[in-house]
C-alpha cells in the first residue's frame, strides 16, 4: 500500500468484542498503529507514546487505533494496564495486517508465531494513505514527530 492508495475496507473487533469498520473512520484523519504484541517492551513504549500524544491528535479530530494479531482479551488487559485512551483492534486472522504493513511469520524463530509488522499509516478524511511507515525490525519505533506532522497536514 502506497501514498495516495485507498485503504482497504476492513472490520475488526475491539477490546469489548464490538465490530469496528474502516468506513466509520471516513470524514476525519485516522492513524492506524500496527504493533507486534501486547505486553512487550517496545510495543508498550510505542502505544504509551501515542497515548501521551492524544491531545495533539484530538486537536484536529484524528482517530488513533492500535492493531495487532493478539486476541481481544489480552488487548483489553494491555489497554487497561497502560491506561490507553484509544481503541485497540484485534486482527486475529492477520488479514488487515497483511493488507497494510505485513506480518512477521515465525517471529523470533518461534514456529507458527505470526505478529504484525510494526507500521503506522495515516489516512486522510477520504480513507486514502497520506503517510506510510513500515519496519522490518520489530524493535524499531516510528518517528513520532513525523507521524504527528503528517496528521497535522490533514487539517
Amino acid at each position: 500500500m502506497n501514498i495516495g492508495d485507498k485503504a482497504p475496507e476492513f472490520e475488526l473487533v475491539d477490546t469489548d468484542l464490538k465490530p469496528v469498520k474502516s468506513s466509520s473512520l471516513t470524514g476525519r484523519p485516522s492513524v492506524l498503529v500496527f504493533f507486534p504484541g501486547a505486553f512487550t517492551s517496545v510495543c508498550t513504549k510505542e502505544l504509551c507514546t501515542f497515548r501521551d500524544s492524544m491531545a495533539n491528535f484530538n486537536k484536529i479530530n484524528a482517530a488513533v487505533l492500535g492493531v495487532s494479531v493478539d486476541q481481544p482479551f489480552s488487548l483489553a488487559q494491555f489497554k487497561k494496564e497502560n491506561n490507553l485512551n484509544f481503541p485497540l483492534l484485534s486482527d486475529f486472522t492477520e488479514s488487515v495486517s497483511r493488507a497494510f504493513g505485513g506480518v512477521h511469520e515465525n517471529a523470533f524463530n518461534v514456529k507458527g508465531l505470526n505478529v504484525s509488522k510494526r507500521a503506522v499509516f495515516v489516512l486522510d478524511k477520504e480513507g486514502k494513505v497520506a503517510y506510510r511507515w513500515v519496519s522490518e525490525n520489530p524493535g524499531k519505533e516510528p518517528d513520532y514527530k513525523e507521524v504527528q506532522e503528517a496528521v497535522a497536514k490533514l487539517r
